[in-house]
């Protein structure tokens, strides 16, 4: 669909912060119905834009347009009222509530609990999502979370809706459904601006694309006409390196063993891991792909030691049983771990880089000596990491909250691969990275396996283990599939793999979640 006026034009956008300018006279247009990218490496820019488009903050300078006319967004609430929704990277949902509750919460005005019901499933059926209203948001899966948040948008009947990473945790079946929604969409007049890292969808999707480095706007072209590697190179304003492979590469000993692995979790929302078993030799990169919350937290936690395994024998390192050894004493037999929360987790915001770089690297590298730390071999190392992959910051001396989240997850992957461990496990090693950085990551890894060591991976990003690993295992309900040669790997079968049994409702849980409706009432 299109029309002579855009339904969203932003002329000369301008957003300052302290000693950073995240949007430099950005001007742009989507029109009705149209499916228009927003494309950028971390730090581009995109999100302070989307965020004044939403009234989360106020441009410095410039106009934006709203069906030609010019309007200032005070609050999203005033956004939604235009008809502007936004569905965010990160689901604010409570887990213990059931779907309806969580929609009622997220309403501006208050409705009845059988209207608001009625207009939910009047919702989905029309673009034919599949959600129950009374489920507990604790027994969905990733992509009917992300259901929730697309459907309370589509209560507003928005004119544009703005979707900002939204396959990041979906199976390759929820993609394609999540497309048939925004195609039906736009189809319908919508406007739809869409961000996502994953470009093979941006060419499947959209019809034209914006694309901002260091806060400029720097090319817009037609993403049906482009390649992946080509808007890539537009968003990094070079060359993208691929990823360099030692042809013919044999793999070594096992390194990492892992045998009838079961931990019981803690956390109500959790997941207990049954009777996993891998092995990862010297050379090799092990892929483990799962829908979030299948029990990827709970392995990385009983892998690094930071939550105990009943047997010694469960976990073994060079043949070494460290399964009942905490995580300072397997890091002492070589195992390096990065987990998928950057702050507070793998790195302390509050402290310097410098400081950071101690708390993993302080045995392995020798920066401490006679109960005290040495301030200049942590300066050094941090220095070193630094350099190597680029992370743009101050010094060793920045504190780490004040890095972007995809500079921060260069730093703490840079921290730990540089140590050379003889087995690295991490959590989505590219979270939240641009394609340049991430290919950097991806070689490093690369890197260090051809040196012998072994490299477990645990993402959300279907293609990105495709592109890095060797072998490819599914994680379901705690449960972890038989390995398979990524080579010989089809798409299609590990999606399912992946969907498990996710999505069965049971008459139990129905019956559970009728006696805990709490939605406001009229």
């Amino acid at each position: 669909m299109s029309s002579s006026v855009p339904r969203l034009a932003l002329t000369g956008i301008t957003k300052r912060f302290p000693g950073v300018l995240a949007n430099d006279q950005v001007s742009f247009s989507v029109g009705p119905g149209e499916i228009h990218a927003l494309l950028g490496e971390n730090g581009a820019g995109k999100s302070t834009l989307v965020k004044m488009i939403y009234g989360i903050m106020q441009p410095d300078a410039g106009t934006i347009r709203w069906n030609g006319e010019p309007v200032t967004i005070a609050n999203p609430k005033a956004a939604r009222k235009l008809g502007i929704g936004m569905v965010f990277q990160h689901f604010s949902l409570f887990e213990a509530m059931t779907v309806l509750e969580n929609i009622a919460l997220g309403m501006d005005a208050t409705i009845p609990q059988r209207e608001l019901e009625a207009k939910i499933r009047e919702v989905m059926q029309h673009y034919g999502l599949k959600l129950e209203p009374r489920r507990i948001v604790s027994t969905l899966s990733v992509g009917e979370r992300q259901r929730i948040e697309i459907v309370r948008a589509l209560l507003l009947n928005p004119n544009l809706l703005i979707m900002d990473e939204p396959t990041s945790v979906l199976t390759p079946q929820e993609v394609d459904q999540l497309f048939v929604v925004l195609r039906k969409l736009a189809a319908e007049g919508c406007s739809i601006l869409y961000i996502s890292h994953k470009l093979h969808e941006i060419k499947a999707l959209c019809e034209n694309a914006t694309i901002l480095r260091g806060g400029k706007l720097v090319d817009t072209c037609d993403p049906r006409v482009e390649t992946s590697r080509s808007m890539a190179e537009k968003m990094i304003g070079g060359n993208l390196k691929d990823i360099q492979r030692q042809p013919g590469a044999e793999f070594g000993k096992p390194r990492l063993e892992v045998s009838g692995l079961s931990v019981a979790t803690t956390d109500h929302f959790g997941t207990s891991l049954k009777d996993i078993s891998l092995t990862v030799r010297a050379g090799e990169i092990f892929g483990i792909a799962g829908v979030a919350g299948n029990g990827q937290n709970e392995l990385l936690l009983a892998l690094s030691g930071e939550v105990p395994t009943d047997s010694a024998d469960a976990v073994r390192v060079d043949g070494v049983k460290v399964g009942r050894m905490a995580a300072r004493d397997r890091r002492g037999s070589g195992l390096a771990t990065v987990p998928e929360e950057r702050n507070g987790h793998a790195a302390v915001p509050d402290f310097t880089l410098s400081d950071n770089a101690v708390l993993t690297a302080r045995d392995r590298l020798g920066m401490v000596k006679g109960g005290l730390i040495d301030a200049r071999a942590a300066r050094t190392y941090a220095g070193e990491v630094i350099a190597s992959f680029a992370v743009k910051a101050t010094g060793p001396g920045a504190f780490a909250g004040s890095l972007s989240g995809g500079n921060l997850q260069k730093f703490i992957m840079g921290r730990e691969i540089l140590q050379k461990p003889t087995v690295l496990v991490v959590s989505q090693p590219t979270w939240g990275v641009d394609a340049g950085a991430a290919a950097a990551i991806h070689q490093a890894l690369v890197d260090l396996a051809a040196s012998g060591s072994a490299i477990v991976v645990i993402s959300q990003d279907l293609d990105e283990l495709l592109a890095l690993c060797d072998t490819l295992a599914v994680i379901n309900g705690g449960h972890l599939s038989p390995p398979m040669k990524v080579a010989e790997a089809n798409i299609e079968d590990i999606g399912l793999l992946m969907g498990g049994i996710h999505g069965q409702t049971t008459a139990a849980e129905v019956a559970a979640a009728e006696g805990h409706i709490h939605a406001p009432q009229a």
